[in-house]
């Protein structure tokens, strides 16, 4: 305790450091204050019909990104999630669409035109989606709309209302990026994240103490101990690397001798991040796209259990996707060819393999035999919600036992850590913790 409060004092004392949390803590209360201005003509007390549909299953999931801006019909109801998916399919084409892959190759120019193309991108699927949302809250909350006021008159405005909301949040994350501390897209979904956790402990306490069979306090902290236990798991995994030595050739010209030194390549267990959860969520969404257009009569048994995210189908399929794509998401992203040339390129060699395609054939073989626990891990994280489901534990509490929510947590929080850390040791400060090293998702110490 007083080496942390001691530490509080050390980052207070950092003039730069201090301007850059507040400067932080600002455009975090201006996201959350706009999360509750409701659209206007909507009455927020009459979306009770939004609210039971945003309850549970895979919808419960948007409301949670949203941070709970999505079920209030908000101006921000639409959140990050349309500038997640445009950078999404814009690293594909990165993949598959030779002009990208110049762009990429272009340095900081080719990123800012990569950047303008996402937000372009953005913009596009926003005016798509925000009628899409509009139509579902005529469906769910029709008579929320204010009296004399057409639903034909109010699409077009609250559609522009929705776009210019997520592009005003994507300016905040990109202010935080650039003035604040950490990833500002990061800590914006992981604060639509933690705004829904007082209210789902709330709901599992009160859950457990009015169950008289449930064991109350000594099952709730029963609770928490595991959900502990899978944070510390989900650190490990979001921690793990493989350190590849890697030799370099000494080289002399003139008077001065280059290289000669040995250096690690980190190859991480971790490496496709919480993408291969996204892109599996992303087509698990489809099966309840399709419903919309049918009767829940008409559907057999097995497309019902498809659409229940805790039936034993449903996580089948989904640790199935999961596991295909973090193999395919980290082959995107991670080139042993590529690898082996650079280090060809700058005189550098692996200890005991021939440069060339036997060390491009060697990277390959240690990240196949690195990603598969690693997916394996991804999706038992992934389907924890639903085993915390078959305890009786709420579903707005179980959401956090895993998934892309533990994920992000995890991850942003470790990122953030790391950013402080680094301003206190470049000031000869003491770390935050006693070794004086975070390692964040990038998998390397902080310094």
């Amino acid at each position: 305790m007083k080496k942390l409060i001691t530490t509080l004092k050390n980052i207070w004392k950092i003039e730069d450091l201090r301007s850059r949390l507040l400067i932080t803590l600002l455009f975090v209360a201006i996201y959350r204050f706009g999360s509750f201005v409701v659209l206007p003509g909507v009455n927020p007390g009459m979306l009770e019909q939004l609210h039971t549909q945003t309850s549970g299953g895979l919808m419960s999931l948007l409301d949670m990104f949203s941070g709970g801006a999505f079920s209030h019909a908000s101006i921000f109801a639409l959140g990050i999630m349309p500038y997640i998916s445009a950078s999404i399919i814009v690293q594909l084409l990165a993949v598959a669409v030779p002009y990208f892959q110049k762009m990429q190759r272009e340095g900081e120019s080719g990123r800012r035109k990569i950047s303008q193309v996402t937000r372009y991108l953005t913009i596009a699927i926003l005016l798509f989606q925000a009628p899409g949302y509009l139509i579902n809250l005529r469906m769910q909350s029709g008579s929320a709309l204010a009296s004399g006021l057409e639903w034909s008159t109010f699409m077009f405005p609250a559609t522009i209302i929705l776009s210019a909301g997520s592009m005003f949040i994507l300016w905040l994350g990109e202010r935080i990026t650039d003035k604040g501390i950490g990833n500002g897209i990061s800590i914006i979904i992981m604060i639509g994240i933690i705004a829904r956790l007082p209210q789902a402990i709330k709901q599992e306490i009160a859950s457990r103490f009015n169950a008289i069979t449930s064991g109350g306090l000594i099952m709730f902290l029963v609770e928490i101990l595991i959900l502990l236990a899978v944070i510390c798991a989900a650190i490990i995994l979001v921690q793990g690397v493989r350190k590849v030595p890697v030799q370099y050739a000494k080289r002399v010209v003139g008077n001065q001798q280059y290289g000669g030194a040995r250096q690690y390549i980190p190859l991480k267990l971790f490496a496709a991040n919480v993408m291969p959860i996204i892109f599996a969520q992303a087509l698990m969404f489809i099966p309840l796209s399709l419903v919309n257009y049918s009767s829940p009569e008409s559907m057999s048994t097995w497309m019902r259990n498809l659409m229940d995210p805790n039936s034993l189908l449903y996580n089948i399929v989904f640790a199935a996707l999961i596991i295909a794509f973090t193999y395919f998401y980290t082959a995107i992203t991670l080139n042993p060819t590529q690898m082996a040339e650079d280090m060809k390129r700058n005189n550098g060699f692996i200890p005991g393999v021939k440069p060339g395609k036997n060390t491009a054939d060697y990277i390959d073989t240690i990240m196949s035999r690195i990603t598969f626990p690693g997916s394996l891990f991804i999706a038992f994280i992934a389907i924890m919600p639903a085993i915390a489901r078959l305890f009786n534990i709420q579903q707005n509490f179980a959401q956090f036992y895993g998934g892309t929510s533990l994920l992000i947590l995890v991850g942003v929080v470790l990122d953030t850590l790391q950013q402080i850390e680094s301003h206190l040791l470049m000031r000869h400060y003491d770390g935050l913790l006693n070794s004086g090293r975070i390692r964040g998702r990038s998998g390397v110490s902080a310094y």
